[in-house]
């Protein structure tokens, strides 16, 4: 069912979509961007495309990916993570997906790195993602993000998620 709120949120990122802009809410403030470019976009496709269920592992996870979805957190904020990797499938039918993903991947856009690093990255481990990977296209520098630290790599490169999921960083 859908309510006034969720029909103007939708005629507010319909209307940025138009004009070329991605807007996230975190934490209360708006953060936007420029909609990446052609470079961008190949590399988010190739790691989505990479994802596959860690060999040897036990657990669940279905290792679901999206692109550039709507996320919205229990606190009111909402992201579009460039990739983001899901255990359980989310409701395809609801407006934007309601459930934590357990793992999320930025590719950086010149210009724009603060969004992702300085806002996204300690917002998303605040929320409880399990793993944020934010990437450098540019310097080829991967940094990968838990709670208890974050580990400095270099693409190409192949990153084993908590969720038991694996994931590639192409050149």
């Amino acid at each position: 069912m859908s309510g006034p709120a969720d029909d103007l949120m939708k005629a507010t990122l319909e209307a940025a979509d138009e004009a070329m802009i991605r807007i996230e809410m975190v934490d209360g403030m708006p953060v936007w961007e420029a909609m990446p470019g052609p470079k961008h976009q190949r590399l988010v496709v190739a790691i989505a495309n990479s994802v596959t269920r860690t060999s040897g592992q036990g657990g669940d996870c279905g290792c679901h990916t999206l692109t550039d979805i709507n996320v919205s957190f229990p606190d009111g904020s909402f992201k579009r993570p460039d990739v983001a990797i899901f255990c359980t499938a989310p409701d395809e039918e609801a407006p934007r997906v309601e459930i934590l993903p357990d793992a999320v991947v930025e590719v950086l856009s010149k210009g724009y790195e603060a969004k992702d690093l300085q806002v996204g990255l300690p917002f998303y481990l605040a929320q409880g993602v399990k793993d944020v990977v934010i990437y450098d296209p540019w310097t080829l520098v991967v940094l990968h993000a838990r709670r208890e630290g974050t580990k400095r790599l270099v693409a190409p490169t192949t990153i084993q998620c908590e969720c038991g999921c694996t994931l590639s960083l192409p050149l």
